[in-house]
């Protein structure tokens, strides 16, 4: 008899991924929750995990495995699940410590110095200013969101005062089910004070973007790849993520360092993991911007590109009680990238590719995975989670030999998905 895991929130392209697995013909992935169901709206965590409960009680055979790749509440939802079964997890005393962004970075600071200057703002004071310690420009955010939702930059007094009325319509769309989860753990007087519906400011960090992915097993933190981000032009939106990265060795080897302590500060066991950072190579300073406790399912095609198994194996392999074996650096190709085509107005979609055409190009282009992100019929507006500046259209994954070859497949494709756009 086969394995069963059950993935909170599994999609067609990630279960793709799966079945990409060594040993994959021993499992069977069953979908517990779409993603519209966990991230959509205010979110309840309660009520999600009544609802988890009653379809995998609801089912006949044995329950392996729970495991989830998306941001919270996925993330608080699985190690509380797999409590309630007997299963490995996750320690959700490290989950919460992570995902409290300022509580992370009372831990971060310390082990490390390589971080930006940070403090908490009063969602409800007219005169809101800096605190002392900080500079413009800087960036604030609420201290518990998933991607970059309800992050602004602020460059002076009267645009912060502007981004707080934002944060406050949508601080609380996480905010609720967070404070729900932080209510199950014993917590510091100070960061039971805060909540989980506050917000907070961090002075912006510059230069080029990275993410690490690795995990904690045992005792050990393991860092198993580094990727680099590029953005668009002029912006903070996301272009693509590229494996391997580009960084020379002893950049790489510091970043490792830091991201090992970090993760032992946090408390963070059995766990995967990704942390994301600003490198600038010209003074060689080091900002850590955040930790997410979970690995990234967007470089799961990027590592079995690469290294011939997708990311999502550390995932299933400490669900099941196993050590991760990570990276395999046997893969088809030697680097990769996931792109994220993007929108930087809102309009209307008269026009989307189709599944025929979205198959033709990825049979016409080995290595290529893409995934639609926008149907037909809709305003690119009204999704969650979205960045604060652009609308992502499609979600494209391209290999080659070379970088020069994986960027020409990219632009090769882009020109030939049939997007038709009328701007608002």
């Amino acid at each position: 008899m086969g394995l069963n895991i059950f993935v909170l929130g599994l999609d067609e392209l990630n279960h793709r991924a799966l079945r990409a697995l060594p040993g994959a013909e021993e499992y069977t992935f069953h979908q517990v929750l779409t993603f519209d169901e966990l991230q959509g709206g205010t979110v309840s965590v309660s009520e999600l995990l009544t609802e988890a409960q009653k379809r995998l009680d609801a089912f006949p055979g044995s329950i392996d495995a729970i495991v989830g790749y998306w941001d919270f509440p996925v993330t608080a939802m699985v190690p509380i699940l797999c409590q309630r079964y007997g299963l490995p997890s996750a320690n959700l005393s490290g989950i919460v410590t992570v995902e409290h962004k300022y509580w992370s970075r009372l831990e971060q600071q310390k082990v490390i110095d390589e971080h930006p200057g940070f403090g908490l703002i009063d969602l409800n004071d007219p005169h809101a200013t800096l605190p002392g310690h900080m500079s413009y420009p800087a960036w604030i955010k609420p201290i518990k969101s998933t991607s970059s939702e309800g992050a602004y930059r602020v460059e002076n007094d009267e645009q912060l005062r502007e981004a707080l009325a934002e944060e406050r319509e949508v601080v609380n769309r996480l905010g609720g089910g967070f404070n729900e989860v932080m209510e199950m753990i014993d917590l510091p007087p100070q960061i039971a004070e805060i909540g989980g519906s506050a917000c907070m400011v961090e002075e912006e960090a510059t230069g080029q973007m990275l993410t690490v992915e690795g995990f904690s097993y045992n005792g050990q933190v393991e860092v198993y790849g580094i990727i680099d981000s590029h953005t668009y032009e002029g912006t903070s939106s996301f272009l693509r993520y590229q494996y391997p990265s580009q960084l020379p060795d002893h950049a790489q080897q510091r970043i490792t360092d830091v991201s090992r302590r970090v993760i032992e500060a946090v408390g963070l066991h059995h766990s995967t993991f990704n942390i994301e950072y600003f490198w600038d190579p010209e003074t060689e300073q080091l900002n850590l911007l955040e930790i997410n406790s979970r690995h990234s399912q967007s470089h799961a095609q990027l590592f079995y590109l690469v290294d011939g198994r997708p990311n999502h194996a550390c995932m299933v392999d400490l669900a099941l009680g196993r050590r991760p074996a990570m990276p395999a650096q046997n893969g088809q190709f030697r680097t990769a990238s996931t792109w994220f085509l993007r929108h930087f107005k809102d309009g209307y979609i008269h026009r989307a590719p189709t599944e025929e055409e979205v198959a033709a190009l990825e049979k016409k282009y080995p290595g290529t995975t893409i995934q639609i992100d926008k149907e037909a019929g809709r305003w690119l507006s009204g999704d969650p989670a979205e960045d604060s500046y652009s609308f992502v259209l499609a979600e494209i994954f391209t290999a080659g030999q070379s970088e020069e070859e994986m960027i020409e497949t990219y632009n090769k494709v882009v020109e030939e998905l049939p997007f038709e756009i009328e701007d608002k």
